[in-house]
């Protein structure tokens, strides 16, 4: 393994090459064919038995990624405490790399007939992919000097979008011409089939480019010594993180306001494919097509979007960008709730990419440059990790409470304005309060 200096070109853009080899699991999985897959296996059946209780087939997806998260953010506290203590935070990276690739492999066998094993590993590749990214984003302000943030955050943004598009576009021929993959079946069973070998795929890419990244990165750092009660560390690096914020205002003030803009905008981003799915009306096969390019215009966009971002803040300031796009995100929640059709669809698709990765980055890159100077980044990027993890258990459930009981994905949608919203207010008064010495 080659040792590179902090700041060093190699070093950067091996760091950025998870972002492609990760996002597949995001785009392909999380947003677009699983959704696909998901609704038409479960057909006419709008409800699911599970466990002994009936429940809307959206919101049971909506709970056991509420339960995911729920699990990451309990648990990831422990193995970054250890990951600190011991000084290889890259061994943790790559055992949930593995953890997600390989349960991406298992969704091939997902079906309402061991609908129990299914959930398993659509819950076991979630947890996989967002721990991985808790060590992950901690290597930012170990490898890159504070002036890099902000371009290296979008340029790992940028080429998990290309990455993962690339990756779409050859599952979408597979999808709309299995034959020409050697693909058979009839009525419909091709289609289905060709989106199980899509899951496939998601495992291997992720696995096999993950290691571009593994190769460079170094192991960690260790700047604490080992102790017996190891077990416990991570929730007390939470704790000093906690009690640090008392000293470090600006840095409080915006992780509360990240934790509301955060919470929208994971859970919407999580169940935009389903909401595109169940409530736009697609005619006859046009619904695969539609959903496939609306995402993958909402990627091609986002490339430029984060980009874009990026520029804005380095002019403007991160804050007053944040600003901006959380009230973007305030008006496409609104005009979601009033589409219907396929062109409506992609026209919010188009806005929400340009959005989509510039808000992430930014945010990211924010967070990275208000944190204290210290050996011990794991510890403050699992507190920001873990924040955004609450936030999106707390959405989720909200979400699946909401598209429970009534029945609409449209009002669980709306119901988040308030929360972009109010993100934005509270960061128009960190702006106000703190002024040029934000970044």
């Amino acid at each position: 393994m080659p040792k590179h200096k902090k700041g060093d070109k190699k070093l950067l853009r091996a760091w950025a090459s998870y972002d492609w080899a990760n996002s597949v699991y995001f785009l392909v999985i999380s947003s677009t064919i699983f959704p696909l897959y998901y609704g038409y296996i479960c057909g006419n059946q709008t409800h699911l038995e599970v466990f002994g209780m009936s429940f809307k087939n959206t919101a049971l997806i909506s709970y056991v990624t509420a339960l995911a998260f729920i699990f990451i953010a309990l648990w990831s506290p422990i193995l970054s405490g250890i990951a600190d203590y011991m000084g290889n935070k890259k061994r943790f990276m790559q055992f949930y790399c593995y953890l997600g690739s390989a349960a991406c492999v298992g969704l091939y066998w997902f079906n309402l007939d061991n609908i129990y094993w299914g959930l398993l590993f659509y819950f076991l590749a979630l947890v996989g992919a967002w721990s991985s990214l808790v060590f992950y984003n901690s290597y930012l302000p170990d490898i890159a000097h504070p002036a890099q943030h902000n371009q290296l955050s979008a340029r790992g943004f940028a080429l998990g979008y290309i990455g993962s598009v690339l990756l779409l576009l050859i599952n979408l021929f597979m999808v709309l011409k299995p034959d020409w993959f050697g693909i058979t079946g009839k009525d419909g069973a091709a289609e289905l089939k060709a989106m199980r070998y899509s899951f496939v795929l998601v495992g291997v890419w992720w696995f096999s480019f993950s290691h571009i990244a593994f190769y460079h990165l170094p192991r960690g750092f260790k700047d604490k010594v080992y102790t017996k009660d190891i077990f416990f560390n991570g929730y007390r690096e939470l704790k000093s993180v906690w009690n640090s914020l008392r000293n470090l205002t600006k840095l409080k003030r915006y992780l509360g306001a990240f934790f509301i803009f955060s919470m929208a905008l994971q859970t919407v981003m999580l169940v935009a494919a389903y909401f595109g799915e169940q409530e736009i009306s697609w005619s006859g096969e046009e619904k695969t097509m539609g959903l496939i390019i609306s995402i993958l215009l909402i990627q091609i966009i986002a490339i430029f979007g984060s980009i874009l971002s990026s520029r804005l803040a380095n002019k403007w300031g991160n804050i007053k960008t944040l600003i901006l796009l959380n009230s973007i995100w305030v008006a496409l929640c609104v005009g979601a709730y009033f589409i219907y059709e396929p062109i409506e669809f992609y026209v919010i698709a188009a806005f929400v990419g340009l959005c989509m990765g510039g808000i992430q980055s930014v945010a990211r890159s924010t967070y990275s440059q208000l944190i204290p100077e210290t050996l011990d980044t794991t510890s403050y990027f699992s507190f920001y990790d873990v924040s955004e993890k609450v936030g999106i258990v707390i959405g989720m459930l909200m979400y699946g409470t909401v598209d429970q009981i009534t029945g609409s994905m449209r009002n669980a949608i709306l119901f988040f304005v308030a929360f972009f919203l109010l993100g934005a207010i509270l960061l128009i008064r960190l702006h106000l309060k703190s002024g040029k010495t934000m970044p």
